[in-house]
């Protein structure tokens, strides 16, 4: 696999060690021996016991919570943020030859714009604390707005999740394509929507709904014909689950869908998320791991996780190999 003299480093952070595991067992690499840890006050620390001066280094951490709140091995979205960012800074003093930020969910990303007055840019700030760390290069799947990319100025890629659905939702509904429709759960996700349709040779409807405030929206019209069809509801996260079941709820309610499948990449699942999911109209919501399964979330009947190891891994060969991962996208 390794065509050039440089050797590759792998390390994880806190927040999902399951996948930089199974990412390095994809690769056939060892993960880097390193410890991340809090001191008393909180405060986040990093160490590495072995060199990696001269190394191709590439840090996976996505910069979501996790842990049972309330508990030592909580962890929120900052520490996670500012774990990365020290971990990148211990490679750029440690002589590392080129450090790869590998964020399999990237956070703040929602916050990509000034929507009133005095309204930070988290998602810019957010790409200045980890360009001044000192990284070379991220990698990340199904970022929330992609301009974001341009908020760097250094190479970062983009990977969809979608072909990992494509595959999933081919084999469960082989046979019954006439009868089943994709939708977006509302029109900024028409585009994702749209490109998971083509691949999955189906039509396309649209929930039009009407965001009165953060985690908080009202569906007004469906575009669309979902009467009696199997609908496959597509969005990038879930963070609270409120517009994805009021979505679902209105399309079999106002509608006249049959049943309601639904994925997104990122499971966030914060406050009521679970509970919503379990009384809902949904039949099943498929995540993919970028973001680990929450412990409440391993008792439900609905919630279904596919792995991106295999993905990252083939990403993170390329890269390190310097050929194209564009072939990855489709």
């Amino acid at each position: 696999m390794i065509s050039h003299g440089k050797d590759i480093k792998i390390f994880a952070g806190s927040s999902n060690q399951k996948l930089a595991r199974e990412i390095c067992s994809n690769l056939g690499v060892q993960l880097g021996n390193s410890e991340c840890g809090r001191f008393s006050d909180g405060e986040s620390f990093v160490s590495f016991y072995e060199t990696v001066r001269g190394s191709d280094v590439f840090l996976i951490q996505s910069t979501c919570a996790n842990g049972v709140r309330g508990t030592m091995d909580y962890r929120s979205v900052n520490d996670n943020l500012m774990e990365l960012c020290i971990m990148i800074d211990a490679c750029k003093r440690a002589s590392a030859g080129r450090i790869t930020a590998v964020i399999p969910y990237y956070g703040y990303a929602r916050q990509d714009r000034k929507t009133k007055p005095r309204d930070p840019i988290s998602a810019k700030l957010t790409a200045n604390m980890l360009v001044s760390s000192g990284v070379d290069h991220v990698l990340t799947m199904d970022i929330h707005c992609t301009q974001i990319q341009g908020f760097f100025d250094i190479p970062m890629d983009n990977m969809p999740g979608s072909p990992l659905f494509v595959k999933y939702f081919k084999e469960q509904f082989a046979g019954r394509e006439e009868s089943t429709v994709v939708v977006s759960p509302d029109v900024g996700s028409v585009s994702r929507a749209r490109a998971f349709a083509q691949k999955m040779n189906l039509p396309l409807a649209i929930v039009d709904k009407r965001r009165q405030k953060a985690n908080h929206s009202e569906v007004k019209n469906i575009i669309g014909d979902v009467r009696d069809k199997d609908v496959i509801l597509l969005d990038d996260m879930v963070d609270t689950a409120g517009s994805l079941c009021g979505a679902a709820r209105a399309l079999v309610e106002n509608g006249g869908a049959r049943s309601i499948h639904a994925c997104a990449t990122h499971g966030v699942l914060s406050g009521p998320a679970l509970e919503r999911i379990e009384n809902s109209v949904l039949e099943e919501l498929v995540f993919l791991d970028t973001i680990p399964m929450p412990e409440a979330g391993k008792r439900s009947s609905k919630l279904k996780y596919l792995s991106v190891a295999g993905m990252f891994a083939d990403a993170i060969g390329r890269i390190y190999n310097e050929i194209s991962i564009s072939p990855i996208f489709s």
